[in-house]
C-alpha cells in the first residue's frame, strides 16, 4: 500500500501521527472517498522496531473538515485487546471530526 509512494513517505517514521495521516490520505485518494481513516502501531505482545511499546498506536482521519491524528498508549501487551482499542480509537476520532 504505502510502498507505491516512496517520495511521500520519505523521512516519515512508521507508527507515528504523520505516517497515519499519510495512510489516511492515501486511503481517501485511492478509494476516491470523502473520508480516509488509518491506524498504525504496535499491538503486541511486544513493541516495534522503532522503540514504541506494545499498546502504542497512532490513528488519523482525513476529509473535507481537515486532517487530525492522535496517539494512544494502552499500557497493555494484550494483542487482541489492543487491536480492539485501536479500532475504537480510530472510530472515535472519526466521530469527533464528524461532530464538528
Amino acid at each position: 500500500f504505502l510502498t507505491a509512494t516512496p517520495s511521500k513517505r520519505e523521512g516519515i517514521r512508521s507508527s507515528s501521527e504523520p505516517w497515519a495521516t499519510l495512510a489516511a490520505e492515501l486511503v481517501r485518494e485511492r478509494l476516491n472517498t470523502t473520508w480516509g481513516l488509518a491506524e498504525t502501531g504496535a499491538s503486541g505482545p511486544t513493541g516495534n522496531s522503532y522503540g514504541d511499546p506494545a499498546g502504542h498506536t497512532c490513528v488519523a482521519v482525513v476529509g473535507p473538515k481537515g486532517k487530525i491524528a492522535r496517539t494512544l498508549r494502552t499500557g497493555s501487551n494484550d494483542r487482541v485487546a489492543n487491536m480492539r482499542a485501536f479500532g475504537a480509537a480510530a472510530l472515535d476520532l472519526l466521530l469527533d471530526v464528524l461532530a464538528k
